[in-house]
Formats: C-alpha cells, sequence, structure tokens
C-alpha cells in the first residue's frame, strides 16, 4: 500500500493540522528537516504538500516547495484553478498538482487542468466542500459522478474534519467510490491513526493514504511499512 507523508506548510514552516480549522494549526518544524528524516527514518520518498498561504490567498511558499522538490517526489495543494498556476508549480519540480474540490470555482477549471493534476475530492464531514455551488454539499459519490471525466485517472478523497483528530478515517466513501468507479487510484486522507486503519482503507479499495500524525508520532514506523507494501 502507498503510504504519502504530509507536510503542511503555512508562513515557512511546517503545521500541526487540527480538523481542518486552520486558526489551530500550530508549528511542527522546518520542513527540509522532517522531508530528510522522512526519507532516511522511514524510506519514503513522495510527499502530499498543502500550501495553506496559497490556499487562502495570503501568498505562497514556493521556495520551500522548490527545495521539497529537489529531496523526495512532491504532489502539491496550493488553491490551484487555472493552468498558469500549474504551470508554475510544475516548474519548481513538483510531480503533480492537486485541484482540491475546497478551491474549484467550477468542474470546467478541472478540464483546463488534467492530465497533469490530480483531483482531490474534499469533504468534511463526508460533505463536498467547494466554491462550485453545484458541488457544495454534495455528498462524496455523488461530487466524484459529477465530477468523472475521461482524464480523470486518480483521486484523493480527503475529509477535513477526521484531519489530526484521533478519531480514524471515514472508510465508507472510500469503499463506494471504489465500488462505483474500479478504475480510479484512490487515496485516502483524514484520521489514520495506525496501521490498522491503513489495513481497513486498503480492503475498501485504496491504493494508499496520506498519513501525518501517526508517522510523526512514530506509531507508524519501517516495520509497519514494509508489513503493508
Amino acid at each position: 500500500m502507498r503510504v504519502v507523508p504530509v507536510i503542511d506548510l503555512q508562513n515557512g514552516t511546517a503545521v500541526h493540522a487540527v480538523r481542518g480549522e486552520r486558526e489551530r494549526y500550530r508549528p511542527r518544524g522546518e520542513p527540509l528537516v522532517i522531508a530528510r528524516w522522512i526519507r532516511d527514518t522511514l524510506g519514503l520518498d513522495e510527499l502530499y504538500v498543502a500550501d495553506l498561504d496559497a490556499i487562502e490567498g495570503r501568498g505562497d511558499n514556493h521556495a520551500v516547495i522548490r527545495a521539497l522538490a529537489s529531496e523526495a517526489r512532491v504532489m502539491v495543494d496550493a488553491g490551484i484553478t487555472e493552468p498558469e498556476r500549474a504551470r508554475a508549480l510544475l516548474e519548481l519540480g513538483v510531480e503533480r498538482v492537486i485541484v482540491g474540490t475546497e478551491t474549484l470555482v467550477d468542474a470546467g477549471a478541472l478540464d483546463r487542468l488534467l492530465p497533469e493534476a490530480t483531483l482531490s475530492l474534499d469533504l468534511r464531514h463526508g460533505r463536498t466542500l467547494s466554491r462550485d455551488p453545484q458541488l457544495a454539499g454534495l455528498g462524496a459519490l455523488d461530487a466524484v459522478a459529477r465530477l468523472q471525466r475521461p482524464g480523470l485517472r486518480d483521486l484523493i478523497v480527503l475529509d477535513l474534519a477526521r484531519v489530526g483528530s484521533g478519531a480514524g478515517p471515514d472508510v465508507g466513501p472510500v469503499a463506494r467510490i471504489h465500488a462505483a468507479f474500479p478504475d480510479l487510484e484512490l487515496l485516502a486522507g483524514g484520521g489514520v491513526r495506525d496501521a490498522g486503519d491503513l489495513r481497513s482503507l486498503r480492503a475498501a479499495g485504496a491504493a494508499g493514504a496520506l498519513v501525518s500524525t501517526a508517522l510523526h508520532g512514530g506509531v507508524i514506523g519501517r516495520r509497519e511499512l514494509a508489513e503493508l507494501r
């Protein structure tokens, strides 16, 4: 199973995310130090990076992202809605650009960004977050049905209300999306506590998961990662 460590960036610093309530985020450390620890200690060379400043329209963390992209294979959510901004990230060395429904203004924007982008279905308590009124509030499966198109090959299913909560992942939406769209490669995010949660997500059809606290806290280490491969 693919395990992708998460680094959330705010003002150039890695922060600890809690339930998507960004005013509660607290510094975690130097992003490059964390990335190197992940690579050297856990043997993982892939990162999911959320540029919270860019997502909220308060600037960006391009210098840090460029440095991280020199250390690992990086996918970045920076609130991208237009191809020009996506290309700017790719020029930093980013491998994949994340298009989150939270900042998606309309489904047509997704057509302009594929195939270089990975769609993130951003949820809160199972309901879709989006600036697009036709998407906002939809259940996960209905949102994916509306967004499905030939160029969409992978999907992140991320419930922000579970991030950093210790509540465990919401497996149900992953299972339903996998059953309805078996050709989509799914990455699940939000609430992973331990290797047992990863096994549950794998059984539901997830090809991988985004993980933060359980890695940083040592609950999931090299041994657990090896058992999941």
